[in-house]
């Protein structure tokens, strides 16, 4: 139950048009790079002070959500 409310909640909140606007930005500059679909593993990131940059899934996707943080 907990997971399909969990999964529920993310959909919704995935429709919302910042959420879509953001996906459709970051899958640009992942296209660009030429990373878009060949499965290397790498997602573009977005960091402090508005950058973006690239970095495995797994690290893009387990950092603290709601503060962004990146290396340099």
């Amino acid at each position: 139950k907990a997971r399909r409310k969990r999964l529920k909640q993310q959909a919704e909140y995935n429709k919302r048009p910042e959420q879509k606007k953001k996906r459709v930005e970051l899958n640009k500059i992942n296209r660009k790079a030429g990373t878009y679909g060949n499965r290397d593993g790498k997602d573009v990131s977005h960091c402090e002070g508005g950058g973006t940059r690239m970095e495995s899934a797994k690290k893009n996707r387990t950092r603290n959500r709601g503060k962004l943080k990146c290396k340099k």
